[in-house]
């Protein structure tokens, strides 16, 4: 069929200099796929898996009301379209992960696959199966927009950076966004962006940061503070760095004037994703061009000057 595979990161569409808070979309490649399998033994799994066992609730959330069957269809049909060999639809409501062994049949989870995974959807409430079922098969996590309203009536989001799903629904885009610095740009433009990622093409969008850990889930109420190290010299704290990225789609809901947006979350090692004296100058350079609010907002500022040092270093280092 020639399908192309999901969207990785990109990093020289995303980091530039000077760094600017803004929607950056870009239309989504013809044929390419926007969700990521997951299978036994990934880490979005797993940590998903535990997101849902222990905090269901703080993931799975909706404005009262709110009829999120169209969009679940939409991402049931997604799913088999683009991943025919991984699931089996049966019905607008009815699909089986083959990777994970499980199927939801009429709210019921069905299968015989890795015990603890039936367990936490047989645990869900009967109307959040179907979703804790794409949650698990996906690496990436999912929320409805309204276009004709720009609120965000539905989230299914395990693997959240440093913000709580049950803060957002319900809310207008621009609410959902007034925490973010220098949001300016993405405030002003908030109607237009609702109106365009809901038509009938698809958008895409890169973010990233740097932390100092590993863990995909960052719910501001589960998440231990983890600062920088104070007394790490410029090496030991780039030792100690992640990069963290985030690939962002909109899946059109024909007829409905609503999309699903897709979030997939990866963390890596900083030195492992900065494996270029040039992928150095432009992390630096980006860093560098970063306000004051935004090194605070995104928990920068104390690590700035050692990591800048870093970077600067691999930057001008010469290919062994």
């Amino acid at each position: 069929m020639g399908m192309i595979l999901a969207m990785p990161f990109d990093f020289d569409a995303a980091v530039v200099a000077p760094f600017r808070m803004q929607p950056g979309l870009r239309r989504v490649a013809e044929g390419s796929a926007p969700l990521t399998l997951n299978r036994p033994g990934d880490r979005t799994l797993a940590e998903k898996l535990h997101v849902l066992q222990s905090w269901p609730g703080d993931a799975l959330v909706a404005a009262e009301g709110f009829d999120a069957r169209p969009a679940l269809k939409t991402l049931c049909a997604r799913a088999a379209a683009d991943h025919p060999e991984a699931f089996v639809r049966h019905g607008d409501a009815d699909i089986e992960a083959v990777a994970l062994g499980w199927r939801v049949q009429d709210g019921e989870p069905v299968g015989a696959g890795p015990t603890e995974i039936g367990r936490c959807l047989a645990a869900l409430p009967r109307a959040w199966r179907l979703a804790g079922l794409l949650c698990l098969a996906f690496g990436e996590d999912f929320a409805v927009i309204d276009g004709t309203s720009a609120h965000i009536p539905w989230i299914a989001a395990c693997l959240p950076s440093h913000w709580a799903p049950a803060r957002k629904v319900g809310r207008h885009f621009a609410e959902v966004h007034a925490p973010v610095a220098d949001n300016q740009v993405l405030l002003a433009a908030a109607e237009h962006l609702a109106r365009l990622v809901t038509g009938a093409e698809r958008w895409e969008r890169f973010v990233w940061t740097v932390t100092p850990t590993a863990t995909l889930q960052m719910h501001p109420d589960h998440l231990e503070p983890m600062p920088w190290p104070a007394q790490a010299d410029a090496n030991g704290l780039a030792a100690q760095a992640f990069f963290r990225t985030e690939h962002q789609t909109f899946i059109p809901i024909p007829d409905r004037r609503q999309a699903v947006f897709t979030i997939h979350v990866e963390s890596r090692p900083l030195a492992a994703a900065i494996e270029s004296p040039e992928r150095a100058r432009r992390l630096h350079d980006a860093i560098a061009s970063m306000s004051p609010v935004v090194l605070a907002y995104r928990g920068l500022d104390a690590a700035r000057d050692r990591l800048l040092a870093w970077l600067a270093e691999r930057a001008s280092a010469r290919p062994a």
